[in-house]
């Protein structure tokens, strides 16, 4: 399946997937949604949301929860076209995950699939997580 970022009803799409999983975020302590979908090679949207708990350490945000039950539906990175990411930043600022979902993301997806990060308003930055997280460490760092 080919997937045109350049194209703005894919971009339309895109954000409209993460904002339905930003709708199901379970966010009482911060009161900051966060939501993310995986686009599959077979042209699944896979959701995931930020999920809080009062042990903030226990806390999952949307782009590990999005990547997680993607891996749990037995896809692998290679078959990752695009992961989208909504939140409602400060300074209409588009999200950008923290350093944690980052480590993930540099594993779990191809360093130079798209990452669209989008603010509520849409506003929109198409990345990947070379840019991301340069120098990630990664299993060859562990031979």
């Amino acid at each position: 399946m080919k997937f045109d970022l350049n194209k703005k009803e894919n971009i339309d799409l895109l954000y409209n997937h993460a904002l339905n999983a930003y709708k199901n975020s379970y966010s009482p302590y911060s009161n900051f949604k966060v939501g993310a979908c995986v686009l599959t090679d077979d042209g699944k949207f896979i959701y995931g949301t930020n999920i809080e708990n009062a042990s903030f350490g226990l806390t999952n945000c949307a782009e590990r929860s999005a990547l997680f039950n993607t891996y749990s539906l037995g896809y692998k990175k290679e078959n990752i076209l695009c992961l989208a990411i909504v939140g409602n930043s400060k300074n209409n600022e588009v999200i950008s995950p923290c350093g944690a979902c980052r480590q993930v993301i540099s594993e779990l997806m191809d360093k130079l699939t798209p990452i669209v990060l989008f603010n509520i308003d849409k506003t929109y930055k198409i990345t990947n997580i070379s840019e991301l997280l340069p120098l990630s460490f990664s299993n060859e760092d562990m031979e």
